[in-house]
């Protein structure tokens, strides 16, 4: 009779997944957690959960959620090895989306997945989560290190992010006021910021192939220009929402100009927007050539410069044009208000 052997002993490690590695990226976030904290934070990095309590400022609170990833820019992140900034880009996806609500973003979670961790990599991405959460006021009080073997190729990850904000309930921006004769103001974008990256791939792939990939764009080396993260608006239009009467705020995301503006109109409303009323960037310019694309796919792909619009009445929009060019932002007047079918809409003429 024979005695069979014990099988060799398997660790999480050898099966891919390296908790010791997972705790040192935690003590490596820490120190940049710790920069993002605010009123609010009872407890934070580390636990099983985060603890936050709203600040008592607010006298009817609502809280404003809202949850984001990257896209495929993380693939030109990956193949640029460009890893710093699109933690920025996961950040201001989610928060400028609470803010057209006229929340203010109180906190952030993260969650990044990969098949192996490397420490270097991860680090960078949430230093740029971190410094997204910075730039915009909100505490960067927990998230998710997945580490799953087979789930990514290798050099790869995921990104998701999750922010939430408050409002005092009578103030919160539906837009529900907006009426004939509002001015729409248009906040340039940094950029392509997060979205429209799978058409940005191919006309990247095709320059390459003919040779005419552009050394700089927007006089910036070209793939930084690409790669430029989505500009945080969150404190200056915050400011100018104290300051002046705005009635609806438009994040400039996934469909463009022409599929997000309606979202925060009225049934009835169009905005008219006037060709020619803020400029195209040599970015853009060059995307719409390289692509072959028209301008109604250009506004309905890109944001194609205006990263947030804000619909106002015409005797404030001089004022608050005033208040966010005095905080940094490049603004323009767009186009107005006017009624039109039954629907809300965009026209672009």
């Amino acid at each position: 009779m024979t005695q069979s052997s014990s099988p060799t002993p398997l660790s999480y490690k050898d099966a891919g997944v390296d908790i010791v590695a997972g705790d040192a990226l935690v003590e490596r976030i820490k120190p940049l957690a710790k920069k993002t904290m605010r009123e609010g934070v009872l407890a934070g990095i580390g636990g099983f959960g985060a603890l936050f309590e709203v600040p008592k400022r607010y006298k009817e609170p609502v809280l404003v959620s809202g949850t984001d990833g990257v896209g495929t820019k993380l693939k030109l992140a990956f193949e640029w090895n460009m890893h710093d900034t699109v933690g920025i880009d996961l950040v201001a996806m989610s928060v400028n989306d609470v803010l057209v609500q006229g929340a203010e973003p109180l906190f952030f979670l993260d969650y990044f997945a990969c098949g192996k961790l490397d420490i270097d990599t991860a680090a960078a991405v949430v230093g740029g989560i971190a410094k997204g959460c910075e730039l915009s006021g909100c505490a960067l009080i927990g998230g998710e290190t997945a580490e799953m073997p087979g789930m990514y190729p290798a050099g790869e990850y995921d990104l998701a992010g999750f922010a939430v904000g408050a409002v005092e309930k009578s103030k919160i921006l539906t837009g529900a006021n907006v009426q004939p004769g509002d001015v729409v103001l248009g906040l340039a974008s940094s950029g392509a910021h997060s979205n429209g990256f799978s058409l940005v791939r191919k006309c990247i792939e095709r320059a390459e192939q003919a040779g005419t990939v552009p050394a700089t764009l927007d006089g910036k080396p070209f793939k930084q220009a690409i790669m430029e993260p989505t500009r945080l608006y969150v404190k200056n239009v915050l400011a100018a929402l104290e300051a002046h009467p705005i009635k609806a705020l438009a994040h400039i995301t996934g469909g463009g100009l022409l599929e997000n503006i309606p979202r925060v109109l009225p049934e009835g409303m169009a905005a008219h927007l006037t060709k020619g009323s803020w400029p195209q960037t040599e970015l853009f310019a060059w995307l719409q050539k390289t692509a072959g694309i028209d301008d109604i796919e250009m506004n309905r792909t890109f944001n194609n410069g205006i990263g947030m619009v804000v619909v106002i009445d015409s005797a404030h929009a001089s004022a608050c044009t005033d208040t966010l060019r005095a905080a940094g932002e490049t603004i323009y007047t767009i186009g107005r208000i006017a009624p039109q079918g039954s629907a809300a809409s965009v026209v672009v003429a």
